[in-house]
C-alpha cells in the first residue's frame, strides 16, 4: 500500500506538499506524469475529451523541448501544466544545486506554478527551496500503470480500491504505460463517473488534506 497510497509518515516528510484535496467533497484530480510524447499523449488527450474530463500533466522539460506542439495542445484543450524536472532526475541521486537547476530549466519551457518531483522523493533542502517558488503536488493514488507486473485490469482495480474523496490520481503518459492505458484509462474514468466523482483541476485556494484521514 505504500506504493499505491502513500503512508502517513511519508506525507509528513513534506508538510506543505499537497497529497490529497478536500476529503469532504466527492471529487478527484487526474494527473499524468513523464510526457509529453507522441506515442501516448494524443491518445490520452482524445480519451479525456471523449469523457469531458480535464487533468494536470506534469511534464518532463526535455520532452517539451522535443515536442513543444504537444505541450501547446495540452494547454489548448484546457488542461493544467506542471513541472516534472527537465530530465526526470531523482532528488536523492543528485546534489541539491544540480536538482534545482534541472527544475528551473524545465520551468523556462513549462511556466507553471505546479511541481511534482520524480518518484515523489527529494532532499529536504531541495524541498525547502522549491516550495518557495512552486506548489508541490504529490498524489493520493498511484495506479502503477508503468509496472510490467501489472495488467490493465490491475491498474483499474488500483483506482477502484484506493480512490476516495479528494484523491489525486497519478497515471503516466509514457511508453511503459500506454498499452495498459488504452484499456485502463477509459474504464477508470467510467467507473469514477459511475461512482459520482467530479473531475477537477487544482486551485491552490481550495481546502485540502495533506495527510491520511
Amino acid at each position: 500500500m505504500i506504493i499505491e497510497q502513500p503512508s502517513t509518515w511519508l506525507r509528513w516528510l513534506y508538510p506543505s506538499a499537497i497529497w490529497r484535496m478536500s476529503h469532504s467533497e466527492r471529487a478527484v484530480y487526474l494527473t499524468f506524469d513523464d510526457g509529453p510524447i507522441p506515442e501516448a499523449t494524443p491518445f490520452i488527450l482524445d480519451t479525456l475529451d471523449r469523457y469531458g474530463v480535464k487533468a494536470t500533466f506534469f511534464m518532463v522539460g526535455d520532452n517539451v523541448r522535443k515536442y513543444p506542439e504537444l505541450m501547446e495542445e495540452i494547454a489548448r484543450r484546457g488542461h493544467r501544466l506542471g513541472n516534472h524536472t527537465f530530465n526526470h532526475i531523482g532528488g536523492f541521486g543528485y546534489r541539491s544545486k544540480t536538482f534545482l537547476r534541472n527544475a528551473y530549466e524545465a520551468d523556462k519551457l513549462i511556466h507553471s506554478h505546479l511541481f511534482r518531483p520524480p518518484r515523489g522523493w527529494m532532499r529536504w533542502t531541495q524541498y525547502m527551496r522549491l516550495r518557495r517558488k512552486f506548489t508541490i503536488i504529490m498524489w493520493d493514488v498511484v495506479t502503477r500503470d508503468y509496472s510490467r507486473l501489472l495488467t490493465a485490469d490491475d491498474v483499474v482495480n488500483n483506482v477502484k480500491r484506493y480512490t476516495r474523496n479528494g484523491s489525486i490520481i497519478t497515471f503516466h503518459d509514457s511508453l511503459k504505460s500506454i498499452d495498459k492505458l488504452r484499456t485502463a484509462l477509459p474504464q477508470s474514468i467510467e467507473w469514477l463517473q459511475a461512482q459520482g466523482y467530479e473531475f477537477r483541476l487544482f486551485d491552490v485556494n481550495q481546502p485540502r488534506s495533506r495527510h491520511l484521514k
